[in-house]
């Protein structure tokens, strides 16, 4: 993402009370040609609010402005005008919130110049339900894949070649929903949308993933036909788009789910310069209950561009795969030096 380090330099944090999230008047939804609600454009995601509710601001859901604007200024001091590392994901709230006098990561591999403009607003998780802003408790097969798939996405796993890589990894697809980590945040989070009467299409700046979604009402594929993303579907629903999916891959993975993932996506533009994305996540092998999130989507007019991923770069997979075998090497010697 170099153009996007190259073009975006230093660090800006917007603050905004809460008051500036609803529009002053209301809001009368564009149309398209087609008669739909227009979502077209092209839409980022640069909130700084964390997936996850910090443990320590349990019970708290919104915070004050005065206390966002605190946020800010020390966001300012440790990655606007200090030289820490990057801070990707719920890191960067977490890094504001606990307010060191240096940020350090050990998976870091770039620094804080590198990073985009971001929002705080008052919310504390982009997880509205349940209302502990927490992801719902893993049953024990969820907390195995997720563990496992934590574990490959480190390298912790030693692959033995590229089929044990993970799918962003490889550069298939960063997968859906785009919601928390590394590659929902910043530069990352670029996306377009198309309309058509009868599809509509969400096109990813990142591995250039394009999901053609019909809105026809045809039922989903056979559930023996898989994919990476998914099946999707979509209707409206007044003024919102909703998209179901289902039928992932089995070798599909949103933090722990896999082929029983079933997602629900809701677009709603709020204004001329925001939808609402909302996304409702449920896998009973995977968490013990249903949950959701909510993102601010924010208009831009900045171009997409090119998102040098693809899958078999040979160069990215032998430099992973060197690296795991290495690490794999001084640990089984570690181990027999522990056994002499």
């Amino acid at each position: 993402m170099l153009h996007r380090f190259l073009a975006l330099t230093g660090f800006v944090v917007t603050a905004f009370p809460a008051a500036a999230q609803a529009p002053a008047k209301p809001w009368t939804a564009l149309r398209n040609v087609f008669g739909q609600p227009d979502l077209e454009g092209t839409w980022l995601n640069r909130s700084a609010t964390p997936l996850e509710r910090p443990k320590e601001l349990e019970g708290r859901p919104f915070l004050t402005d005065a206390e966002v604007a605190e946020l800010k200024r020390r966001a300012d001091r440790l990655f606007k005008y200090g030289h820490n590392d990057y801070a990707a994901g719920d890191n960067l709230f977490n890094a504001v919130l606990a307010n060191p006098e240096h940020y350090k990561s050990p998976t870091a591999t770039s620094t804080s110049e590198d990073m985009v403009d971001w929002e705080f607003d008052n919310r504390t998780s982009l997880i509205v339900d349940p209302p502990d802003g927490r992801v719902p408790s893993y049953t024990p097969e969820g907390h195995r894949r997720q563990a496992a798939a934590v574990a490959a996405a480190a390298g912790r796993n030693f692959p033995a070649g590229p089929e044990d890589l993970t799918p962003s990894q490889r550069c298939i697809t960063f997968g859906v929903p785009r919601l928390g980590g590394t590659f929902s945040s910043g530069q990352y989070a670029y996306f377009q949308i198309f309309q058509s009467p009868d599809y509509v299409m969400l096109f990813f700046e990142t591995i250039h993933d394009a999901r053609i979604i019909p809105l026809d009402g045809r039922p989903h594929l056979p559930p023996d036909v898989r994919a990476w993303n998914g099946d999707s579907r979509a209707h409206w629903d007044g003024e919102t788009l909703v998209v179901d999916t289902t039928n992932f891959s089995p070798h599909s993975n949103f933090l722990g789910s896999v082929e029983n993932l079933h997602l629900v996506e809701r677009f709603t533009r709020v204004s001329a310069g925001e939808i609402r994305y909302e996304i409702m996540i449920d896998d009973p092998t995977t968490w013990t209950k249903p949950w959701s999130a909510m993102i601010r989507l924010k208009r831009t007019d900045e171009p997409l561009f090119e998102f040098a991923c693809h899958e078999g770069n040979a160069d990215t997979e032998a430099g992973m795969l060197l690296s795991a075998h290495a690490a794999e090497k001084a640990a089984a010697e570690a181990a027999a030096k522990q056994h002499q």
